[in-house]
Formats: C-alpha cells, sequence, structure tokens
C-alpha cells in the first residue's frame, strides 16, 4: 500500500523526486496525503505489464461487481415490477438506455479516481467554495439515505416473504441492519473476500432469473418491441413517473462516488502508464458486470410483464415487490419460482446494502474531511435508514413499505445532476485531467446527457405538481 500512497502524494504536490512518467496534473491543489478509503487503498496487487493481459483484467475484476450491484438493488425490482406489471413490456428501453447510461458515467467516473488519485467527493472539495461542498454534501447524503431506504426495505421484505410473515417487516429491518455491518467489518480486514461474497450473490441472482424467465416463457418478439422507444412514455404522466423511478435506481448517485474510491483499492502503478493500464481494464471490468446488472434489470421487468401484464389473469395493479411474490406462484405454476424470487430479492438487498454504506463514508470523510471509524460512519448511514423503515413498515405495512420504495428511487433520480455534473466538469478540464482529458466528443456527450438528466428531472417535478402525481403515488 505505501508504493502508492507515495506515488499519490509526490504527483499532486509535484514534488522533484515524482517518477519521470508521472503527468503533473496542476488543477488540483496540493493532496492532503489522505487517499480515499485508506484502509484498503492500494491494497488489491496488481501484476506487471509483461504478464498476459488477463491476469491483468483479472486483478481489477471485482470492482464492477461492487457497482453493478447497485443497478440491481430492490429499488430497481420495484420499478420494474411496477413497470411490467403496469406498460407491459414498453419501459424496456429505458432499462436499456438506463444501463447505456450507467456505462457511460461510470467509466468517466473511474477515470476520474485513477487519474487525481481522488474520489469524486474529495475532488468537489478540492475544487469548490466550502458553501457549494456543503451544499453537495447534503444533497448525496439524502441519496445515500434514500439508497439505503430501498436496501433496508427490500431485505426486510425478503425475510418477512421467507418466514411466511413469522418475521414481522419491522423486524426485519432490525436483523438486516445488523447483519449487514459484520459483513462490513469483516470485508475491511479481506476487502477481495467482500467482492467475492458479492460477485458470488450475483451469479445466484442471474441463475434464479435465468429459471424465472424459462417458467413463464414470454413473447419474445414482444420483448424485442419493447426496446424500441414510444412516444407514450413522455405522454403518459404515470409512465413517465415509473421510467424516471427506473432512471433513478438505474443510475444512481452513490454508485458515481463509490466507483472513482473503489478503483484505487487496486495497486497498479501511480504513473502514467500504470494509469492508463488501470483505465483500459477497469472500464472493461465496469462494462461486463454492468452488462449482468442489465440482464437482471431487464428479466425483472420482462418477468412481470409476461407474468401479470400478458398472463391469463392479467393484475396490472400489483401494488408493490409483496404482491409479485404471492402471485407468482399462481401465474408460473410453480412453489419453488415463488421462493427463488425471495431469495433473489434478500441477495440482492445484501449486495446493495454492502456498497451503499461503504458510499456514506467515501462521501463524509470526502466532502467534509471527517475521518470516523468505519463502522461508527456505516452505524451512521444504517441509522438513517432504519428510523423510517422501521416506523413505516410498523405503521403501514408492506404495502406502504412498497411505496416508500419506490418513492426512494424518484429521489435518487431528482439528485443524479449533483453527482453527474461535477462529474462531468473535472473529467473535462484538461488542467486537471491532463492528457487523460475527455476527448471532445465525449464531453458533448456528457455535458448533453447532463442536460437531459436535468431537464427530465425538472419536467418530472412539474408535471408531478400539475397532475398531482406525487400524491397518487405516495397514498
Amino acid at each position: 500500500m505505501a508504493p502508492a500512497s507515495e506515488a499519490s502524494t509526490s504527483s499532486s504536490e509535484g514534488g522533484a523526486d515524482a517518477p519521470e512518467d508521472v503527468e503533473l496534473l496542476k488543477g488540483w491543489r496540493v493532496n492532503d496525503g489522505v487517499p480515499s478509503l485508506p484502509e484498503i487503498n492500494g491494497t488489491i496487487a496488481v501484476p506487471v505489464a509483461s504478464r498476459p493481459w488477463f491476469a491483468q483484467l483479472a486483478a481489477f475484476a471485482g470492482v464492477g461487481s461492487m457497482i453493478s450491484v447497485g443497478y440491481m438493488d430492490p429499488g430497481n425490482w420495484a420499478t420494474d415490477l411496477q413497470g411490467g406489471a403496469q406498460y407491459g413490456y414498453t419501459l424496456l428501453v429505458v432499462v436499456l438506455l438506463s444501463n447505456l447510461l450507467a456505462m457511460f458515467l461510470q467509466s468517466l467516473s473511474l477515470r476520474l479516481g485513477i487519474v487525481s488519485e481522488r474520489d469524486l467527493a474529495q475532488a468537489c472539495r478540492d475544487a469548490y467554495p466550502k458553501w457549494v461542498t456543503y451544499g453537495l454534501w447534503l444533497v448525496l447524503e439524502v441519496a445515500i439515505a434514500a439508497t439505503d431506504l430501498a436496501e433496508v426495505i427490500g431485505s426486510a421484505t425478503a425475510i418477512y416473504l421467507l418466514s411466511n410473515g413469522v418475521v414481522p417487516l419491522w423486524a426485519g429491518v432490525l436483523i438486516t441492519a445488523v447483519d449487514v455491518l459484520v459483513i462490513l467489518i469483516m470485508g475491511t480486514r479481506n476487502f477481495r473476500a467482500l467482492e467475492l461474497l458479492v460477485a458470488t450473490l450475483i451469479a445466484l441472482i442471474a441463475g434464479i432469473f435465468a429459471y424465472e424467465l424459462a417458467r413463464v416463457k414470454p413473447d419474445w418478439l414482444l420483448v424485442a418491441k419493447g426496446l424500441i422507444p414510444d412516444p407514450i412514455i413522455i405522454r403518459d404522466p404515470g409512465m413517465l413517473y415509473v421510467a424516471i423511478g427506473i432512471l433513478g435506481a438505474t443510475v444512481m448517485p452513490h454508485n458515481i462516488v463509490l466507483h472513482s474510491s473503489l478503483i484505487q483499492t487496486r495497486g497498479y502503478p501511480r504513473t502514467t502508464a500504470g494509469k492508463r493500464m488501470a483505465v483500459r481494464y477497469g472500464t472493461w471490468d465496469s462494462c461486463l458486470s454492468l452488462c449482468a446488472a442489465f440482464f437482471v434489470n431487464a428479466a425483472i421487468l420482462v418477468l412481470a410483464a409476461a407474468a401479470f401484464h400478458y398472463g391469463t389473469n392479467p393484475r396490472p395493479d400489483i401494488a408493490g415487490i409483496a404482491d409479485a411474490y404471492e402471485l407468482l406462484a399462481p401465474a408460473l405454476g410453480s412453489h419453488a419460482a415463488r421462493i427463488l424470487f425471495g431469495v433473489a430479492l434478500l441477495a440482492c438487498g445484501q449486495n446493495s446494502a454492502i456498497t451503499g454504506t461503504l458510499a456514506g463514508q467515501i462521501v463524509m470523510e470526502g466532502m467534509l474531511s471527517i475521518r470516523l471509524r468505519p463502522w461508527v460512519r456505516r452505524m451512521f448511514t444504517r441509522t438513517l435508514a432504519i428510523v423510517p423503515a422501521a416506523i413505516v413498515a410498523g405503521v403501514y405495512g408492506a404495502a406502504g413499505a412498497g411505496r416508500l420504495l419506490i418513492l426512494s428511487q424518484v429521489i435518487l433520480s431528482l439528485t443524479l445532476s449533483f453527482a453527474v455534473v461535477p462529474l462531468v466538469h473535472f473529467t473535462g478540464s484538461r488542467a486537471k485531467m491532463g492528457s487523460f482529458v475527455s476527448s471532445l466528443p465525449t464531453r458533448v456527450i456528457a455535458a448533453v446527457l447532463a442536460v437531459i438528466i436535468a431537464g427530465v428531472n425538472a419536467y418530472l417535478i412539474v408535471s408531478g405538481i400539475i397532475n398531482n402525481t406525487f400524491a397518487t403515488a405516495s397514498s
């Protein structure tokens, strides 16, 4: 770990002892010497350049898995289930476009972390006035709380369903809070083992949905048509609300911050050549992992559409995950399909909770320079989610928790611009990125996407006020 840290400090400060092939970036202030997630920064070895390419790619494998779990969390389940049950395959194109957007933004995020040797939160503290940084911190904390809320509700719902209601929803909330903290504490000691656990759970989830799709036998021609954009998505306020929820559930602010940090766990040489290698293999790892996330998201929507929208007994009024669980066995004619659905939900919730709490630590340390013990910071993040989740679960039950789950994803979409705009700013600055600066076409695409995200969210707010969509969705 020491060599990586030393390279980071020398390249940031521009010291005379910096290696000759390190590109000195003049657009950053002097680094405070504390790397992102210092307990695991640079701890995972990367083979030297003379080793085969697949050995180097394997060293980066795992970061993408940690990121991809945020794209298949219980919030995705809620929005994909609702979208499929109510609108068939129409919103499948939204899942596809959201995933492509995620690939693009995550590639920018890992590039920022590798080149600047800062995560996005640290970069914001470095570049912006305090009042801007504090404002961004507050918004991102809201986003992380919304993310964690979704994970807590999802995991608690899975425990409640798999126990046939023996474990109350509020008790499931408390259980999932404790077990994730235990996993995270163990992961700090061996981060590679934590990545392996996450990858194993992803494989389990993908396998379960391959089985579910085989059982439901969707009309694949209709599925293919769902990948074609339909203007009705914009014209229908209810459909737009769910579409924005899918966007918020897929492209989440905390994942953009997280990727810029986790990529630095790899012990690649902190030199220009080493950084180019890290950008190349990190991007491959990210894109391959997000392909798996797309399969899971698409499978959930297709499953819901085939079982509840086009099935022999259509149920477009599916209110949430709990309803889908109860009605899945009659729709598919298999009790095992229902049980596996619950197991996959629990795996998704646990996976996503791990990365959500890590992101909370990165944001607080990076933006406020407040360094708490990791378990203290993660307990803080968990508490922000546990309190509202336990109250809603205890008072309103599964239906109320399901509505809160959908709302949390819309909140994520509304906060997305506060992570995307700084990311586009930094990666498009030659002073901050040097020769790694985004190309002109990339900068144009990134700027257009940032404007579209902000514009669509503004439209959602205006449309929600005019059509009373928010009140209807949350009631």
